[in-house]
């Protein structure tokens, strides 16, 4: 992918996270990638998936059963948060290989894994929507808007995944997975929440080095 084509959706993407008309509905994508990212972590750390919920707020909601505490349990409640930036950083590489259609499959299943773990209205629906709209792109796109497509769901998840942290505040922070985190294992809050956003930034800073290089 060129350098221009980097430029431009970044700053396409820079626009949908920080026009406040935009991300208020965009957001909800990362919702669905952070629910996501707690119910995977929960399944792979050994504990029983109940549903996810997604709310029109863009809050969300990942039902597990297990230890109430423990590593699992922290890797879990991490998951969530760090999922968007993660997976944006993931992807810049196939991004980067011209093997946009396959990582467009890749998103469709991972979407689906999603929508058979739903357990409200507004969340399937979500689901749906923006399933369709990738598969829409998949199907009858030509590969140049494919690519631009997919630059843009990058540069959109790397930035994306930044942002909600540096909203978390008083109210917000007290009910947030890094207060969870606290409570699980003693570390005060500010301390997850910095690492969350250490790990972020670092995804960010990388994923656009490479992008841009």
């Amino acid at each position: 992918m060129d350098r221009p084509l980097a430029l431009a959706t970044a700053v396409a993407a820079l626009v949908v996270v920080f026009v406040p008309a935009i991300w208020r509905y965009a957001r909800t994508m990362i919702t669905i990638v952070h629910e996501g990212g707690h119910a995977l972590v929960a399944v792979l750390t050994g504990r029983r998936l109940r549903g996810i919920r997604l709310h029109s707020d863009t809050s969300g909601l990942t039902v597990a059963r297990g230890k109430p505490r423990g590593l699992g349990m922290v890797l879990t409640l991490m998951a969530g948060y760090l999922a968007p930036s993660l997976i944006g950083l993931a992807a810049v590489f196939p991004l980067a290989a011209g093997r946009i259609t396959l990582m467009l499959w890749i998103t469709l299943v991972l979407l689906f894994l999603v929508l058979v773990m739903i357990r409200n209205w507004f969340g399937l629906f979500a689901v749906l929507v923006v399933g369709a709209g990738v598969y829409a792109v998949t199907r009858y796109a030509s590969f140049d808007t494919q690519t631009i497509v997919a630059s843009l769901g990058v540069w959109f998840l790397l930035i994306g995944g930044v942002k909600p942290l540096f909203e978390l505040r008083g109210r917000r922070l007290r009910s947030s997975d890094p207060a969870q985190l606290a409570s699980v294992t003693g570390v005060p809050a500010l301390f997850w929440l910095g690492l969350m956003i250490l790990v972020n930034g670092g995804c960010l800073a990388y994923g656009a080095w490479l992008l841009l290089a």
